[in-house]
C-alpha cells in the first residue's frame, strides 16, 4: 500500500528537551507504514518506530510484528517532564513496572479544552468521492460518537461562525504542512486552545469511502481527529480510538478508555441522551424474527444480515446488535423494501437481486442500479439466493432458482452459462430456497422457511443434524417461538 501518513498537529510553545536529545516544535503525529519521513524530515526505521512507543505497548507486542506494520503515530508522543526521567517513552523494559496510576490511566490529554459544551461546525469543501449527504452523515456519526458519553453537542452550520472548521485540501494549504496525494498524509487536527484551534484538514486526493477495505475509511480518520479537536492525545490502549494506530474496524465504538478521557476533560452526560429517531422512522410493527421465513441472508465482511421485507437484522460474532431489527435504507438508500437476494464480492462492494433488477453498493454508496439482471447475461429473474465461496483461492458466485442454479463469472460480471445445472447432486438440499451464505468455517448454509441446512461443499452433501431452527441457532429464540 505504500505509505501511509495520517498527522495531528498541535502548534505549542516549542520546548527543547536538552537531556533526552528531543526537539519539541509544532508537534505532529504521522501515521506510517514501512519507512517513510516525516516533516522534520525523521527516517522511521524500525528501531525507531519501536523506540517512539509507549513501554506498555512495546512490551505487549514484542513479538508481533504484524503489529509494529500497522499504521501508526511515527513521531514520539507528547510526553511530560516527569515522563522523560524514566524510560516510559523509549520502549526499553522499566525494571519497576508502572505504577497503579500509570497503568488505569492509558488515556493522554493534551491539555486544552473547549470552555463550552455547545460547538458548531462548518463543512468548506467536501470530497469527490462521496455525496455531500453522505459526508455530512459520517461526521455527524463521528461527532455523536463523543457526543454520547459527555455533555458536548455538536451543530452544522452554514453561514455562521463556527467553533470547528473541516475542509478537504489538497497539496499546501495554507498551514505550512501540505498533502502529498493519494497514499501519503491522510488528515491533519489542531487542539483546543492553540492560535487554529478547531481546525481539521482532509488530504482531498485520499480515495475516502465509508466501511470498504478498498479506501480509506472517513469515519474511522474522522473520529480520530475529532478527538484531538476536543483536545485528546493518543492513548495507549491499542482498541482506544485514540490509538496512534489507525483501524477501520467496524462498527465505530469508543473503548472505555476513550470515554474516561473524553468525560475527565467534559463530564458525563447530564442526562440520558434522548431517542434519535430517522426519517426513516419504523412505524409498522416489526416481523419476528424466532417466526420469520426471510427473504434473503448474506455475510458483509463478517458480519451476517438476515432481511425481511424493508428490515434487516444485523449478526456479529453470534449477537444480535443494538438497535436492529432496522430498515434497510438506513444503510443501503434506494434498494427496494423486499430483496431476492445479496452478496458482497471480493472487492467489497455488496450487491442486491430484487425481480428483474440488481443493485451495487460501495459500502452504504449507491455505485449503480437499478440496472436489469439482462446485463449480467442471467436468463431469469426473481433469483432466491445469491452464495460466494472460494475454490481454489478463486472466488466464486451462484445464483440459485427453482432447483438450478448459474455460475457468475466475477471477474466479467456475466453468467458464465445461461444453460443452468441442477442442485440435484447436492446430497439433502431442499427443494426451496429462501437465502444462502457461507460462514466462517467455509460451510455454505441454504435457508428455507424457518429451518437451515449446513452444507459441506467438499462432501456435495448436507451435514448430519440439520436441517435446524433459525430462530434458535441466529437469535437465541427458545422452540415454542420457533415454531
Amino acid at each position: 500500500m505504500g505509505s501511509l501518513l495520517w498527522t495531528v498537529i498541535d502548534d505549542v510553545l516549542s520546548l527543547r528537551l536538552f537531556g533526552s536529545g528531543l526537539l519539541w516544535m509544532a508537534k505532529m503525529c504521522v501515521f506510517s507504514q514501512g519507512w517513510a519521513h516525516s516533516h522534520a524530515g525523521l527516517k522511521k526505521t524500525a528501531n525507531h518506530e519501536q523506540d517512539t512507543l509507549n513501554e506498555e505497548f512495546s512490551v505487549k507486542s514484542q513479538n508481533d510484528t504484524d503489529f509494529w506494520n500497522r499504521p501508526r503515530c511515527g513521531v514520539p508522543d507528547y510526553p511530560t517532564i516527569k515522563q522523560l526521567s524514566t524510560t516510559y517513552y523509549n520502549g526499553k523494559k522499566r525494571t519497576g513496572g508502572l505504577s497503579r496510576q500509570q497503568r488505569r490511566k492509558r488515556y493522554a490529554l493534551f491539555g486544552g479544552r473547549w470552555e463550552k459544551t455547545d460547538l458548531t461546525y462548518k463543512i468548506i469543501r467536501f470530497p469527490w468521492q462521496m455525496s455531500e449527504d453522505k459526508v455530512r452523515s459520517v461526521f455527524q456519526e463521528a461527532f455523536g460518537v463523543w457526543g454520547a458519553v459527555t455533555p458536548l453537542r455538536f451543530r452544522e452550520v452554514t453561514s455562521e461562525k463556527a467553533d470547528i472548521i473541516i475542509d478537504f485540501n489538497r497539496y499546501w494549504h495554507g498551514d505550512s504542512l501540505p498533502f502529498d496525494g493519494p497514499g501519503g498524509i491522510l488528515a491533519h487536527a489542531y487542539f483546543p486552545q492553540t492560535h487554529r484551534e478547531g481546525e481539521v484538514h482532509f488530504d482531498y486526493d485520499e480515495q475516502w469511502t465509508v466501511g470498504n477495505n478498498v479506501g480509506t475509511d472517513l469515519l474511522q480518520v474522522a473520529a480520530h481527529e475529532f478527538g484531538h479537536v476536543l483536545g485528546l492525545q493518543h492513548s495507549l490502549e491499542p482498541d482506544a480510538v485514540m490509538c496512534p494506530f489507525y483501524s477501520d474496524t467496524y462498527p465505530l465504538q469508543l473503548s472505555e478508555d476513550d470515554k474516561r478521557g473524553i468525560q475527565y476533560l467534559y463530564g458525563p452526560p447530564r442526562h440520558t441522551p434522548p431517542v434519535i429517531t430517522e426519517t426513516n422512522e419504523i412505524e409498522s410493527e416489526l416481523p419476528s424474527a424466532c417466526r420469520t421465513n426471510f427473504d434473503a441472508v448474506s455475510m458483509i465482511r463478517g458480519e451476517l444480515f438476515f432481511f425481511k421485507s424493508q428490515y434487516v437484522w444485523r449478526i456479529r460474532d453470534g449477537q444480535l446488535q443494538a438497535g436492529y431489527p432496522a430498515l434497510s435504507s438506513r444503510h443501503w438508500k434506494g434498494i427496494p423494501d423486499h430483496i431476492d437476494a445479496a452478496y458482497d464480492d471480493k472487492s467489497g462492494n455488496i450487491w442486491f437481486f430484487e425481480g428483474d433488477n440488481y443493485w451495487v453498493f460501495d459500502a452504504e454508496r449507491k455505485i449503480t442500479g437499478p440496472d436489469s439482471v439482462r446485463r449480467l447475461g442471467l436468463p431469469v429473474s426473481d433469483i432466491q439466493a445469491a452464495l460466494k465461496w472460494e475454490e481454489d483461492h478463486t472466488e466464486k458466485v451462484y445464483l440459485f432458482k427453482s432447483g438450478y442454479y448459474w455460475p457468475f463469472n466475477v471477474q466479467e460480471n456475466r453468467i458464465e452459462d445461461i444453460h443452468p445445472r441442477s442442485t440435484h447432486e447436492w446430497t439433502g438440499m431442499p427443494s426451496h430456497i429462501d437465502g444462502a451464505f457461507l460462514d466462517r468455517y467455509g460451510y455454505a448454509n441454504f435457508l428455507s422457511g424457518l429451518h437451515y441446512w449446513k452444507f459441506d461443499p467438499v462432501a456435495l452433501k448436507v451435514l448430519e443434524g440439520y436441517p435446524r431452527s433459525i430462530g434458535m441457532d441466529f437469535f437465541g429464540c427458545s422452540a415454542s417461538l420457533s415454531k
